[in-house]
């Protein structure tokens, strides 16, 4: 079989996704289009050298529909025999991307693909394509549906994790995102965004918060409480699920869960013979890939078996990974994570993760794929893994070794 390589990684900075964050009046397709570009021109690339792109973006309505891969395909500068491709895989969306563009290269459905993501928050609301899981009442009843918060919370209860805790990471996540920025760990990565005039508008991951602190935070009430307990109760669901807690203790908030935010980010997978046929060296090879299905009430533990997953289709165990990217949808996500793997938090996450930067849903998986190949280049590590909850209870990961 073919052996599928990354050569490149690259992403926008992150936008607040909200009225006033710097990317508000970028569209989904113009930055799609400018990562597109950004790929073709850092890598020297004809414009139809790719077979297609896959691009992942979650709420697929109003701009971020009508396949807004293709979309992005005509308005960037690669030729118009590549096609295009939108997915959704929830908060996996970039990442599942990646994952299929290199499976393709390993079967031999063409030598090279751009894959990755985009989601633009502050324009197109989370929710707003609607999801059956949440709003037809036979399968919300038959899943016993919760929204991910209270699942965040149920995980906090279930393994054992308090308020301290969960903030304890965010303040963590914050001083490493930090620190990442003013090292210039990010450098080779980000593409700035600019207007039509050349001029910035964004250069640097907007939404972070350095000066958080453990006060700062425990201030904050939990977001999820009143509509686990109150209205419309969704306490009592989970505990017709999880009948053995004797109630869920409600600690996520705004300050220790994952930032809405804009964004996009692209990687370019290709066999051995595309890199040497462009003059292009390899970084590094997708050794494996995997997908699993979990209990869509609790949702989020997914990064847990899928990781068992493809640590098991392998043959390597989790001391064989040198470095981890676990996507901090909340807190309580990533210290379950750390929990069932007994894995150090010094390999986890190192340059701060999606609290402190924000979660922009279809291109987050993408993100973290090349900050982990960049870190792991810089600590001159052998073998990563990033991995990612998903809504609906499933989770994807990826293992990737440098070459």
């Amino acid at each position: 079989m073919t052996e599928a390589y990354i050569y490149d990684a690259c992403r926008t900075p992150r936008g607040k996704g909200r009225p006033d964050g710097a990317l508000h009046e970028v569209t989904s397709l113009a930055l799609s289009a400018r990562l597109l570009n950004a790929v073709k021109d850092r890598n020297g690339l004809d414009g139809h050298a790719v077979e297609d792109v896959i691009w992942g973006n979650v709420t697929q309505v109003a701009e971020q529909g009508g396949c807004l891969a293709r979309s992005a395909v005509l308005m960037s500068d690669l030729d118009q025999s590549i096609p295009g491709l939108s997915i959704n895989r929830f908060c996996a969306s970039g990442l599942e991307a990646v994952n299929l563009a290199a499976n393709q290269v390993k079967a031999g459905a063409g030598r090279a693909y751009i894959a990755g993501g985009v989601e633009m928050m502050g324009r197109v609301a989370m929710g707003s394509d609607g999801a059956a899981i949440a709003v037809d009442p036979a399968l919300a009843m038959k899943s016993y549906f919760v929204p991910q918060g209270i699942s965040a919370d149920i995980i906090a209860t279930e393994y054992g994790f308090g308020r301290d805790d969960v903030d304890a990471l965010a303040v963590e996540s914050q001083r490493r995102a930090a620190e990442a920025w003013a090292d210039n760990r990010f450098a080779r990565s980000i593409v700035p965004v600019t207007d039509q005039n050349g001029l910035p508008i964004l250069a640097r991951d907007e939404y972070m918060r350095p000066s958080t602190d453990m006060q700062s935070l425990g201030a904050l009430k939990p977001s999820f409480k009143d509509m686990g307990e109150v209205m419309p109760g969704f306490d009592k669901i989970a505990l017709m699920k999880y009948p053995h807690l004797e109630r869920v203790e409600h600690v996520h908030h705004a300050g220790n869960s994952s930032g809405i935010v804009d964004g996009a980010a692209a990687v370019l997978i290709g066999s051995r013979e595309f890199g040497e046929a462009q003059g292009l060296k390899p970084r590094a090879r997708i050794r494996a890939t995997a997908k699993i299905g979990t209990d869509p009430t609790i949702m989020l533990t997914g990064p847990v078996p899928v990781t068992e997953k493809i640590l098991k289709d392998s043959g390597m165990s989790i001391s064989d990974i040198d470095l981890f990217e676990v996507n901090e949808a909340f807190a309580a996500v990533v210290l379950r994570f750390m929990q069932a793997f007994d894995v150090s938090a010094d390999k986890v996450n190192v340059n701060g993760g999606a609290i402190a930067m924000g979660h922009p849903l279809g291109a987050t998986g993408a993100i973290i794929l090349g900050t982990l190949l960049d870190e792991m280049e810089r600590r001159d590590l052998s073998t990563g893994l990033a991995t990612l909850c998903i809504a609906s209870g499933m989770g994807a990961a990826t293992i990737i070794e440098r070459v």
